[in-house]
């Protein structure tokens, strides 16, 4: 091709006859002239590749190709039909990818990189959002909180009377696109009771506070967290601390934009295909495992159309949620006295208070502090603000001098028990015709006097911090989520050593079934009163590590 500047009395249609060509065919070349007739001086008309000699004002010049049809992107992630992996074995695939299967996904991609191993992933939701909500800058800590898009969220709680606060996420990235970034470690007394040395659990923390950036780094210099910090400190309440966030905060150097501040797994998934390509599926409904022999030989995948595919696979990690990956296991026939029991979550009271930041030197920034729980202190207290201004974007934080905060008591102490599960109900089905998962859940006496202590020391908190107390709307100060609601449900496929009390052995894999594998917070035996994403991430990595051992 060549470019022609046109002169000042040239129009498409003199140019076609200078040149003999055919007007319809120099239409079809420069469609952003629409009038044959019109004097197009100035503008630039590509001819057909034939010399162009002789006339003034001519350009010879090479014309860039353009980029061919099947190079251009159509989603901010590679996806490719479930059609396609159906035609493929995999040495490794993933069902979800929240948490658990995002650091599965990059942890085996780190350790095969270089290698011709297949590693797929499935997910039952769209490619919804790239980025943990609290990026988007339309969000504020207010927006963030109610944040339920329907066509990802699943209020599953409505169908579940004994655990009405659920929700599920089904968009890639799972809860991760939602959660608050909190990222602190399990106590120590937690971590004994598990099935994993501590000091492995110690170093597969270390990796996932550095790929996920955690640190306590997010209210430094924040006046309103050093003070309240100190006076929790100086009223019995010794090991007060900064928040940890998994949040990266350096700088923008050498240009390389830091567009992802809130951790998320898609961040996992970015880094898992800058090391190695994967094939990745989304809105694939992963229905059943298969299993041969004794051995998982894949998963049973519906598309939106109702076609099931058989994704054949020589390790399967199931990477669902807590109430989803037992409901596979289940609906698969899959052995196990323990799948599905033994549910966990926590108790969650919330108070209603404000604090009078009146002398505090400016500025005085976010607030974050948290409480972690004692062997004899089973709760753990967690405090943000100020307002909606934890995290935000663009709005303008107004020149006031009291300041609601959001104040919680997360209880470490929920009895994992046999009779809280999740089961099947056959007579109750989805739209793909696959039974639905019921929930079994109540709170112990034990559960309820956890509860009662924790009432206690949120009053003896709020009167160290000198916080006032008062909700809104005539609610009540201090009030009970319902079940469900925090979202740090686990313990459903949980790991031990006796497969009469437990799901999974320490490396996450099913008892008796070779190749099956769980990553999730199912797995977790216990949750103490800590959100449960960074220990799930560690055991994900450690899993993978084992796999990729195995392989």
């Amino acid at each position: 091709m060549r470019i022609y500047i046109a002169g000042s009395h040239d129009t498409l249609f003199s140019v076609a006859r200078k040149y003999r060509i055919e007007i319809e065919r120099l239409k079809s070349l420069n469609p952003h002239i629409s009038i044959i007739d019109k004097t197009i001086e100035g503008k630039h008309v590509l001819l057909p590749s034939e010399r162009i000699t002789g006339a003034k004002g001519d350009l010879t010049l090479p014309v860039c190709p353009p980029i061919p049809e099947e190079e251009l992107l159509s989603d901010w992630i590679p996806v490719i039909p479930v059609e396609r992996m159906a035609a493929t074995e995999y040495d490794v695939l993933i069902v979800g990818s929240g948490a658990g299967g995002g650091a599965a996904a990059w942890r085996l991609c780190e350790r095969w990189r270089g290698s011709e191993k297949r590693i797929g992933i499935v997910e039952r939701g769209s490619a919804f959002l790239p980025t943990n909500v609290a990026n988007i800058a339309t969000m504020d800590g207010n927006n963030f909180r109610v944040y339920a898009p329907p066509q990802i969220t699943d209020q599953i709680g409505k169908r579940l009377p004994q655990f009405p606060g659920a929700k599920l996420i089904y968009a890639l990235g799972g809860r991760t696109l939602l959660w608050g970034a909190v990222a602190p470690r399990m106590a120590a007394h937690v971590l004994a009771s598990w099935p994993v040395p501590v000091r492995e659990m110690e170093m597969y923390y270390n990796i996932a506070e550095e790929i996920m950036n955690v640190s306590s780094a997010y209210t430094q210099d924040s006046s309103v967290t050093r003070i309240l910090l100190q006076r929790l400190r100086e009223n019995g309440f010794f090991n007060a601390a900064a928040i940890p966030i998994a949040a990266d905060l350096a700088e923008t150097r050498y240009g390389k934009i830091r567009s992802n501040v809130f951790f998320s797994s898609i961040v996992f998934l970015a880094r898992a295909l800058s090391l190695r390509p994967f094939d990745l599926a989304v809105n694939a409904y992963a229905a059943e495992v298969v299993t041969e022999g004794g051995k998982v030989a894949g998963v049973r995948v519906i598309t939106p159309d109702k076609k099931i595919h058989l994704i054949r696979s020589k390790t399967v990690i199931l990477s669902a949620s807590t109430l989803q990956t037992p409901r596979i296991l289940l609906n698969s026939g899959i052995p196990g006295k323990a799948i599905g029991r033994y549910l966990v979550n926590h108790s969650y009271l919330l108070a209603s208070a404000s604090v009078s930041t009146v002398g505090f030197p400016e500025p005085t920034g976010a607030l974050g502090i948290i409480v972690p729980e004692l062997e004899d202190r089973p709760f753990q207290l967690q405090i943000q603000g100020p307002g909606q201004f934890f995290n935000y974007q663009y709005a303008e934080k107004p020149d006031q001098s009291e300041w609601s905060i959001g104040f919680f008591g997360v209880s470490g102490h929920v009895e994992p028990r046999s009779e809280n599960r999740v089961y099947i109900d056959p007579s109750r089905r989805d739209e793909y015709g696959i039974p639905e998962p019921q929930v079994s859940f109540s709170y112990s006496e034990r559960d309820q006097a956890v509860i009662r202590r924790m009432y206690s020391a949120l009053l003896q908190a709020s009167s160290a911090m000198q916080l006032h107390s008062g909700a809104p709307n005539g609610a009540p100060d201090i009030c009970l989520w319902q079940p469900g609601a925090d979202n740090h449900d686990a313990g459903t496929c949980r790991m031990g050593l006796d497969p009469n009390i437990s799901a999974t052995n320490p490396f996450g894999q099913i008892h008796g079934v070779a190749g099956l594998y769980i990553a999730d917070n199912s797995v977790l035996p216990s949750i103490g009163a800590t959100n449960p994403t960074l220990s799930t991430v560690a055991l994900s990595i450690r899993t993978a590590d084992h796999i990729a051992k195995q392989i």
